[in-house]
């Protein structure tokens, strides 16, 4: 908190002044200048591709979707949320602003390119004044002894259909027998995540550390390692192809699938498409998700097609048609090719980002994961647990954790046990 700033003139005569106005004054300037408690998502996802093509690396600098962190760019917060949640509900920052995808390699060494939206391009604009839910935590926010947090609450859970009845799991299934561990990001961006934050070896060496932390934390659970590329990056340029995502061309992709092998992990390829159609973009990888320990993950957050703006300005959305398209299709790759089931992960963080989610349909062959994806203070993060994911039951629950945005206003990460205390408990951990 700041001080008014008195010019010279008023200190030099500040004593003649009645007491009760000196007062007012200094009151009014603790009013005036209290800061807000959350700023919108800082990260950006981008994602490997099928065999590179024209589309695969548009010219100029690529613009880094919502979370990949590329250059040293962080993306702005949305201008305006798809809703405006009340105070009582507050819903969590975006997980990951629209950031520069990283350029595709032209040479041997590849150079990451200049995210689209970074922390530069958030100073040019003046700071909109802060909505009530992006405000500091209300009292009471955290349960009194004997109460539960937001998220937590057994009864509530079981009030919105939890534990939902899932398809009887087939052979090879990870769900629900392993919790998933998985770090996020891109290789080409320090700043995306972990994945690419850290050189292969110490990358993979923590991602160790934290499936101990919690296969102690939880030892009834047997936890699955796995490393979740965004293969498909949001842009803040329209590029050659007009569509606003870049592809990562195959060279990253099966480096990224060597490290997962090289650590008994999964691999994930998350998709933002832009203003591209995931009917259009997820059949260019068949050629890896036909692989039994490769899966998906899909980010409503960067799917502009209904609203047509620039990924980063506004938080997009899936319907439950396109999520139930998506699943389809990997239903029909695990009977095509012989395949256990796949697991499809789900960004959420706001209402509108999945529309209809009571539609999903479910099938054995496809294990969705709705994954709380925004970051935030832990109370905020709660609430948002509650309100987008155990409100709107569809398979599993996944929880997003940021080791940078969800600590940057002073709180905590939250530890395994804290996130184990949420209802349903979280079956698909990611590491931003």
């Amino acid at each position: 908190m700041t001080f008014p700033r008195v010019p010279w003139s008023t200190r030099i005569f500040a004593p003649l002044l009645p007491t009760a106005l000196a007062v007012a004054l200094v009151l009014t300037g603790f009013m005036i200048d209290r800061p807000g408690n959350l700023a919108a998502a800082e990260t950006a996802k981008s994602q490997p591709s099928a065999p590179a093509t024209p589309e695969t690396a548009p010219p100029g600098p690529p613009v880094a979707p919502a979370t990949p962190q590329v250059a040293p760019v962080a993306p702005a917060a949305p201008a305006t949320p798809p809703e405006a949640p009340s105070a009582a509900t507050p819903q969590a920052a975006p997980a990951t602003p629209p950031l520069a995808a990283p350029t595709a390699p032209e040479a041997p060494a590849i150079a990451p390119a200049a995210p689209a939206k970074t922390k530069k391009a958030a100073k040019g604009k003046k700071a909109a004044k802060q909505p009530k839910w992006q405000q500091a935590a209300p009292p009471g926010k955290i349960a009194p002894p004997g109460k539960y947090n937001a998220g937590e609450d057994p009864e509530f859970a079981q009030q919105h259909g939890w534990p939902v009845k899932t398809p009887p799991a087939l052979p090879g299934a990870i769900l629900p027998g392993k919790r998933i561990v998985a770090y996020y990001g891109n290789p080409l961006s320090k700043k995306m995540g972990a994945l690419g934050e850290y050189p292969k070896d110490e990358m993979l060496r923590r991602l160790k550390g934290e499936a101990a932390k919690w296969e102690a934390a939880d030892p009834s659970l047997p936890v699955q390692p796995a490393l979740h590329l965004v293969a498909v990056t949001a842009q803040g340029e329209a590029g050659k192809a007009g569509k606003y995502r870049m592809i990562m061309p195959d060279k990253i992709i099966n480096q990224v699938y060597d490290w997962a092998k090289e650590a008994n992990a999964i691999l994930f390829i998350d998709i933002q498409t832009g203003h591209s159609d995931i009917r259009t973009i997820l059949p260019r990888f068949e050629w890896l998700l036909k692989n039994p320990d490769v899966h998906l993950g899909m980010d409503p957050e960067f799917n502009m097609n209904k609203s047509g703006k620039k990924p980063g300005t506004k938080i997009g959305t899936y319907d439950a048609a396109d999520i139930n398209y998506a699943a389809g299709y990997l239903q029909e790759l695990v009977k095509k090719y012989n395949l256990p089931p796949k697991v499809f992960v789900v960004h959420r963080f706001t209402r509108n980002m999945v529309t209809n989610a009571n539609k999903v349909t479910l099938r054995p062959e496809v294990q969705i994961v709705m994954n709380m994806d925004g970051w935030g203070a832990p109370w905020l993060k709660r609430d948002s647990y509650r309100d987008y994911i155990v409100a709107h039951p569809v398979e599993y629950t996944g929880f997003k954790l940021f080791y940078h945005n969800d600590t940057k206003k002073g709180d905590p990460l939250m530890t395994p046990q804290d996130v184990l205390k949420l209802n349903p408990k979280p079956i698909y951990i990611q590491y931003q």
